[in-house]
């Protein structure tokens, strides 16, 4: 029953068999802790160069030219 409400609860209620009722508390305090790592965040001055590497390289193709009505 993967992917269904049923089958999550089902798998939810082994893990805490298996591993203790705080099973899910103890995942989340990791994911607290360790949040805070990397990226953006942790280094704003990467931020900055990355934002100014994005002002000055479009994405976009060249502009064409519109064409005249005749």
């Amino acid at each position: 029953m993967a992917g269904t409400k049923a089958g999550g609860l089902k798998a939810a209620a082994t893990n805490k068999a298996k591993y203790g009722r705080e099973f899910y508390a103890q995942i989340g305090a990791k994911g607290g802790k360790l949040g805070h790592t990397g990226g953006f965040a942790a280094n704003p001055s990467l931020a900055k160069i990355a934002g100014a590497k994005g002002g000055r390289v479009s994405r976009r193709g060249p502009v064409k030219a519109a064409k005249k009505a005749a």
